[in-house]
């Protein structure tokens, strides 16, 4: 079924062409925003508008969406290198390796963690969505590291409580490209989808919350490695962050990486890895935490920057 929204154009998104401002507040692509209002499904102020029209704060839009659509379900299949830290009845926390999604997704046809434990005949919790069952937090496909999912309905709801509340100490490494100013410091800058529609995300006033906290580990002559602790966690927080302190993951190009020191490195995706993941056990009540060894790709290119300084 179609949706139809009704909604002010915010003070942020004053002078931007209608396009640019569909795409940002509904989180469609630039072209689909497009197509929308040309096949007359766009009314600003009650008219018809054409996509290269300015916005004005405060105007009225009426848009009817398309019904988003169907995420596939997940596929029941092994997960090579994708190992288990732990697992009792009512959770499981996995080493995720690269090149893995968290759970299908319309535009994500390769392997995931909800499908590798099924595959491998984990239970996992019911709840939620379909083709995300007992997800209760997610990695970027080309993260690794450590992610815990529910495999009992209790703790798929005491852990999404968790997530939600802030009360999930989330950790990570990232090599960044540079050397951060200072060294330690939080970047408390909010985050919405990128005005390109290309699928990145931004910097952007008006955007979610999102708050990183980094501290410098070690300063190498042309990186550095950091501790990275969420307080948020924004799709893509962590390389929109460091990207906009123009300090990127090295490796991650989406976010205006330097490719030359990426392939010195020998590392060919962001590097990222999440290290560590503590909570309260959903069901014991226990304070528990589980760590993540760095995958051979980000290690070798750690001594790598290490040899060159």
């Amino acid at each position: 079924m179609t949706e139809r929204r009704s909604l002010p154009v915010p003070d942020g998104l004053e002078g931007e062409r209608l396009d640019a401002a569909l795409s940002r507040l509904f989180g469609l692509s630039r072209t689909r925003a497009a197509e929308l209002v040309a096949g007359g499904e766009v009314l600003v102020d009650g008219s018809p508008a054409v996509k290269s029209d300015r916005v004005r704060a405060g105007a009225w839009l009426d848009v009817t969406l398309p019904p988003p659509p169907a995420a596939p379900l997940p596929v029941a299949e092994p997960v090579p290198g994708m190992r288990i830290l732990y697992e009792d009845d009512d959770i499981v926390v996995v080493n995720k390796p690269v090149g893995v999604a968290a759970h299908p997704t319309t535009g994500w046809t390769g392997p995931t963690v909800i499908g590798g434990l099924l595959g491998t005949g984990h239970r996992v919790a019911t709840s939620g969505a379909a083709e995300r069952q007992g997800v209760v937090h997610r990695l970027d496909a080309n993260t690794t590291g450590a992610m815990v999912v529910a495999k009992s309905e209790h703790a798929y709801s005491r852990l999404k409580r968790a997530f939600k509340e802030r009360t999930v100490d989330k950790r990570y490494h990232a090599l960044v490209q540079g050397h951060p100013d200072p060294l330690r410091g939080t970047v408390d800058a909010p985050i919405d989808r990128h005005p390109s529609g290309d699928g990145r995300f931004a910097v952007v006033a008006g955007g979610k919350e999102s708050v990183t906290h980094y501290d410098t580990i070690e300063a190498f002559r042309a990186a550095s490695l950091l501790d990275i602790r969420l307080e948020t966690g924004r799709t893509h927080q962590i390389r929109v962050h460091m990207a906009a302190l123009r300090h990127p993951c090295v490796g991650d190009l989406m976010y205006g990486a330097d490719p030359t020191l990426a392939a010195r490195l020998g590392v060919a995706r962001q590097w990222l890895h999440a290290v560590s993941l503590a909570f309260e056990h959903p069901v014991s009540g226990e304070w528990v935490l589980f760590e993540a060894g760095y995958p051979d790709d980000l290690a070798h290119a750690l001594k790598a920057v290490a040899d060159e300084s």
